[in-house]
C-alpha cells in the first residue's frame, strides 16, 4: 500500500469540526466554545458541520448523516484538517454510506481518538491515507483554561512538520474528571501528577509501521473487510472509559478484546506492541492489567512498551498512522520518523 500523506497544517487554514460519532455540546457547549476560541487564537479559521450540536441518544445523528457530513468535510477545498468533537460507540454504523473514493481525491489531516478509531483504519485500509491518532475538540482543545502544551506541541508536530524523532514521556498527567454538565471543569484547571515515564512488560527492539487505536474499537472491526494489514507493524493499543464517564474499561472485558486480538491472529503479525497509558485504574486494578497483557500475549516474543502518552488520559501525543516506528527497550526508545 502507498502510503498518502496529506498537506501540511499551516497559520490560516481552516478546520472542519464534525462529530461522527457522537455529541455532548447539548451538554457542555462551553467545551466546544473553548476550543474554538483557542484555535482561533493559534491562527485558524473554523467551520462547525450541524450534526456537532444534535444530540441522538448515544449519536449526534442517525449514521447517514453523520457519514454525509464526514463526505462534505472532505469535499469543502477550504477544509484543510478535520478534527472531531468527540469519540463514542457507533461509528462503525456509518461505514456503509461512506464514499471512500471522496477521501481519496481530496486528502486532508483527518484527527480523532477512542471510537474514531473505526474511521482511522477503514480510510486507512480503503484509500491508504495517512490520518492521525490525537486530541478531540471538547476533550483536548477545549481543555480549561487552554490545551496542555504537550498535547498541543505533539499535534503541532505531527501535522505541522514531516520529521517527529524520538517521542519522551510528558513530565505530568492526569485522567482527573470534572463535571462538564455542572461546568466544575472551568472553576479550575485539573490536577497533574508526576509521570514515571516508560516501562518495558517486555523487553527487546522492533521497527515497523505503526498502527493502532482503541482497543474495543478494533474489534469492532475484526472480520470486516475495514481491518487494515498488521504484517510487521508496531501495534499501539489504548482502553476507554468503562459504562460511566470517570470509570475504566471493565477489566474482564479488556481481558475478552485481547483474546479478540489474539484468536483474530494480529499478535501473530505484529513485530512489536504499544501500550497506552490505561484510564482510570487502581493500582491493584493496573497489575491484573498488566497480567492480561501479558497472558494474552505469551506465546509471541515481541517487546512490549507500556504508559505511553496515548488515548484517554492527558496529555497525549499525535500519532501519524502507518509511519514508522521504532522501539528498543536497550535505549528506553520510542520514535517515529
Amino acid at each position: 500500500m502507498k502510503l498518502v500523506i496529506p498537506p501540511r497544517l499551516k497559520k490560516g487554514d481552516t478546520i472542519g469540526i464534525i462529530a461522527p460519532s457522537s455529541s455532548l455540546v447539548k451538554f457542555a457547549p462551553h467545551r466546544l466554545e473553548n476550543a474554538i476560541n483557542f484555535l482561533k487564537t493559534e491562527g485558524f479559521f473554523i467551520k462547525v458541520y450541524d450534526n456537532v450540536y444534535n444530540f441522538n441518544g448515544w449519536e449526534s445523528a442517525p449514521a447517514k448523516k453523520r457519514a454525509e457530513e464526514l463526505m462534505d468535510s472532505f469535499k469543502d477545498k477550504k477544509i484543510k484538517a478535520i478534527i472531531c468533537l468527540i469519540g463514542g460507540s457507533t461509528a462503525n454504523k456509518i461505514l456503509k454510506f461512506i464514499d471512500f473514493d471522496v477521501i481519496k481525491n481530496n486528502p486532508k489531516i483527518f484527527c480523532g481518538y477512542s471510537d474514531i478509531t473505526v474511521l482511522h483504519y477503514a480510510i486507512l485500509k480503503k484509500v491508504g491515507l495517512q490520518t492521525y491518532y490525537g486530541p478531540s475538540i471538547m476533550n483536548q482543545f477545549g481543555e480549561f483554561p487552554k490545551p496542555l502544551d504537550f498535547t498541543i506541541k505533539s499535534f503541532y508536530k505531527s501535522t505541522k512538520n514531516k520529521f517527529l524523532g524520538d517521542i519522551h514521556p510528558s513530565e505530568k498527567w492526569t485522567q482527573e474528571t470534572l463535571d462538564w454538565v455542572k461546568e466544575e471543569d472551568l472553576k479550575r484547571a485539573r490536577k497533574l501528577i508526576p509521570n514515571k515515564g516508560y516501562e518495558w512488560l517486555r523487553k527487546g527492539k522492533a521497527e515497523g509501521k505503526i498502527i493502532g487505536g482503541c482497543l474495543n474499537s478494533i474489534c469492532h472491526l475484526l472480520g470486516t473487510d475495514y481491518l487494515p494489514d498488521h504484517k510487521n507493524s508496531i501495534l499501539f493499543l489504548e482502553t476507554s472509559e468503562g459504562s460511566k464517564f470517570d470509570e475504566g474499561e471493565s477489566l474482564a472485558e479488556v481481558d475478552a478484546h485481547f483474546a479478540d486480538l489474539e484468536n483474530s491472529g494480529i499478535f501473530s503479525q505484529i513485530s512489536g506492541l504499544i501500550i497506552g497509558r490505561p484510564f482510570k485504574y487502581l493500582e491493584k486494578e493496573i497489575g491484573k492489567f498488566k497480567e492480561i497483557i501479558l497472558d494474552n500475549t505469551k506465546e509471541y516474543n515481541f517487546p512490549i512498551l507500556y504508559g505511553v502518552d496515548i488515548g484517554h488520559t492527558d496529555p497525549m501525543i499525535t500519532v501519524p498512522l502507518f509511519n514508522n516506528s521504532k522501539i528498543d527497550s536497550s535505549k528506553n526508545l520510542f520514535s517515529l520518523n
